[in-house]
């Protein structure tokens, strides 16, 4: 079952609302003593309902969910839909100018910020988590991609486990790099990271790119779990099809 209401970011959006969404297992009710561990993912308006989708396709994840009975809680938050690259700003860790979209701030610690210090405490209260690292997991796709693998590296003490989609590495690799480099990371830190064979033309140099920052990772002894999808794209529809293989990651070990 998902549940959706209003939030607010005064950090980023002011009084300006947003849908944040709830997913618990369908048995939730039935254990009353039980916690479940959490996922937290971005683009919350893509995760589960094709009439909340940008695109009118989500990544279907309640559907699987409830078909597998995962014992895991989902909690995501709409992006910011401004045409002034809202999201673009909110989903990068480091500021960047692109030739077409000109000068983008990075916000990216404001957006993580918030999450970590506002809504999981708000998450840890109104449902029964396990709230602790070994049990907080965070995901997206493309520049939510890029800000999973970024909350993985920059906010280890938090998130034990990452699930990073067609991240979009190319934002800034050289900070991408250096931050991998220079983390502090915690055992059993775990990572499932893809790229669609169909769009590894959409940047130069992606295939360097993803091979190099996997290197980099594993040097820091992160489980990595990587993968270049056969005709994968970018889009929800293909990311839909590659939740089998990063929930098996983000539960493996857990009971």
């Amino acid at each position: 079952m998902v549940e959706k209401w209003d939030i607010t970011i005064p950090e980023l959006t002011g009084s300006e609302t947003r849908r944040a969404y709830l997913c618990l297992p369908d048995y939730y009710d039935d254990a009353p003593d039980r916690h479940y561990p959490v996922l937290y993912m971005f683009d919350g308006h893509n995760v589960f309902f094709d009439s909340d989708a940008t695109y009118g396709k989500s990544w279907g994840m309640k559907e699987f969910m409830e078909e597998h009975r995962v014992p895991l809680i989902i909690a995501a938050v709409e992006c910011n839909h401004s045409p002034d690259h809202g999201r673009l700003k909110e989903y990068s860790p480091y500021a960047f100018r692109d030739p077409q979209l000109g000068q983008i701030p990075g916000w990216g610690r404001i957006t993580m910020e918030w999450l970590i210090h506002k809504f999981k405490p708000e998450i840890d209260s109104m449902v029964r988590t396990i709230p602790d690292r070994e049990h907080t997991f965070i995901a997206g796709s493309s520049m939510g991609g890029l800000m999973s693998l970024y909350a993985l590296l920059e906010y280890n003490r938090y998130f034990s486990k990452a699930a990073a989609l067609s991240p979009s590495l190319w934002v800034d690799p050289d900070k991408l790099s250096d931050l991998i480099r220079h983390a502090r990371i915690h055992p059993n830190t775990t990572l499932y990271m893809d790229y669609g064979s169909k769009e590894l033309h959409n940047h130069s140099n992606m295939i360097h790119s993803f091979g190099k920052m996997v290197s980099l990772l594993m040097e820091r002894q992160i489980f990595t779990n990587c993968r270049i999808v056969p005709d994968g794209e970018h889009c929800e529809a293909s990311w839909e099809r590659q939740i089998p293989f990063f929930m098996k990651t983000l539960m493996y070990g857990q009971s």
